[in-house]
């Protein structure tokens, strides 16, 4: 349906009519070196049939397509992955302002620490010569007894010098009063300097083992996420090959078809002016006969090889495909099952076509009934 061949009924055409002898064979020689060059195209693209070439383009489409969409995938798992690597680096940057919030945190904390220890010296300094101090005046108050008031009345010259000795006698309590509160003071403030001290370096080891921590969780998150990049890119770059190389295979095919397709077509071009220029030569004009289904098929066999060569060829650019070159719409309309016509069994297209075929009545279907001159 809509597709040009030859067929040899011409030839049965013009013996009935009891043309010249050398008009037919003109004919038969026309006709044989055009189906040779149709059914045995010199190029090296005709060692698979149209069919396979058709196949195997759609594999490669479908291989294609397949490539296409997992790259895609790959795409979108890696953008989704350099998302996940931009939060990690903004974090990472928010880490390490922390980590040089806390290295400058223990700086003043060595510094503090370093302070405080010069502090706890000079207090353990004060201690030890408030403690000497007391003890050389308890040891002079235990040789020497304490003079009471009475004495120092009795012993005064005058009364000047009563006030002077008594005066002595409560500085030098006094003093002995200081020197036990300095003690006491200068023992509690060692004791809090102390306590200060160890409360500091536990906050120093906190801060580095916390620190610690965050680099070395940073690090392996860093080196995880570095990681499946890396992967997700090999495959990206391995299916992207593939892929080219699928749509060059596909682009090679499609070259490959549209010359056996020329070839074909050049071909067919060569029987039908073959067949008119043996005609001319017999001086007359081929005629309308009827023909009846042959060679196994629904319609006559001039026909099918016409029109597929006898092969269940896929869509046309016009759509019509199989034995018979059957258009979806017709193939639907006559009870065809599937979209088209090739993808159904031989029987099935025998079936169909034979009711197209109706006898003879539905041959106007077929562009080249009347180009092998049966028209009912």
């Amino acid at each position: 349906m809509g597709r040009i061949g030859f067929s040899a009924d011409p030839l049965m055409t013009i013996c009935r009519r009891r043309v010249p002898f050398r008009a037919v064979v003109a004919v038969v020689i026309a006709m044989v070196l055009a189906g040779y060059a149709l059914f045995h195209p010199q190029h090296s693209g005709a060692s698979q049939s149209l069919g396979q070439l058709h196949d195997e383009l759609g594999a490669q489409q479908a291989q294609s397509s397949d490539l296409a969409s997992s790259i895609n995938h790959l795409d979108a798992s890696i953008g989704s992955l350099e998302s996940q690597i931009s939060l990690v680096q903004a974090r990472e940057a928010a880490v390490r302002e922390s980590l040089a919030a806390d290295r400058a945190r223990l700086a003043a904390l060595q510094g503090q620490i370093s302070r405080e220890r010069d502090h706890l010296a000079q207090l353990r300094a004060t201690l030890a010569k408030a403690r000497t101090i007391l003890r050389a005046q308890l040891v002079s108050q235990y040789e020497s007894s304490p003079p009471d008031v009475v004495s120092v009345i009795l012993n005064a010259n005058g009364f000047n010098d009563l006030l002077e000795q008594l005066n002595f006698l409560g500085r030098a309590k006094h003093q002995q009063q200081s020197i036990i509160t300095i003690t006491e003071a200068a023992k509690r403030a060692a004791d809090a300097a102390v306590r200060r001290l160890t409360a500091l370096q536990g906050a120093v080891k906190q801060v580095t083992a916390q620190t610690q921590v965050r680099a070395q969780a940073l690090a392996g998150m860093n080196q995880l996420l570095s990681a499946r990049e890396s992967a997700l890119s090999r495959a990206r770059s391995a299916q992207r090959s593939a892929l080219a190389a699928s749509q060059a295979r596909s682009s090679a095919l499609r070259h490959q078809i549209s010359r056996v397709e020329a070839q074909q077509a050049a071909a067919r071009a060569a029987a039908a002016a073959a067949a008119a220029a043996a005609a001319a030569a017999a001086n007359t004009t081929p005629t309308t006969t009827t023909a009846t289904p042959s060679g196994g098929w629904a319609i006559p066999e001039a026909i099918v090889m016409c029109e597929s060569g006898g092969q269940n060829l896929p869509p046309n650019s016009a759509g019509a495909s199989g034995y018979y070159q059957i258009m979806p719409a017709t193939w639907k309309l006559f009870g065809g099952t599937g979209p088209a016509a090739y993808l159904a069994s031989k029987a099935e297209q025998d079936a169909v076509a034979s009711r197209i075929w109706n006898g003879g009545a539905g041959a106007s279907n077929w562009v080249c009934a009347g180009i092998v001159g049966i028209t009912h």
